[in-house]
C-alpha cells in the first residue's frame, strides 16, 4: 500500500509528498491548488492526507480510507 499524503511549505512553495518518498510529488503555488491535489492523491490511493501550515504545524487530517478509528459499536 502506498503512503499517506503530506501536503507543506518548502522553499518558496506549497508541495505535495507521499510518504516514505525523499522527493515532492507535486508543487504548487499556492496552499490552495497544492491542497486540491493532494486531496485528489489521497482519495486515489485510499489514504490520509496531512496538511500542514506554512509554519510546519499540522493544520488538517483527513482519511480517505480505512479509518482505524471509527471502530463499530
Amino acid at each position: 500500500m502506498q503512503g499517506d499524503i503530506e501536503t507543506y511549505f518548502e522553499d518558496g512553495q506549497w508541495k505535495n509528498k507521499v510518504e516514505g518518498s525523499t522527493r515532492a510529488a507535486s508543487t504548487h503555488d499556492t496552499k490552495a491548488e497544492a491542497v486540491e491535489k493532494g486531496r485528489a492523491m489521497a482519495r486515489e490511493r485510499k489514504v490520509e492526507h496531512f496538511i500542514r501550515n506554512q509554519d510546519g504545524q499540522i493544520g488538517e487530517r483527513n482519511t480517505y480510507g480505512h479509518d482505524p478509528r471509527n471502530i463499530p459499536g
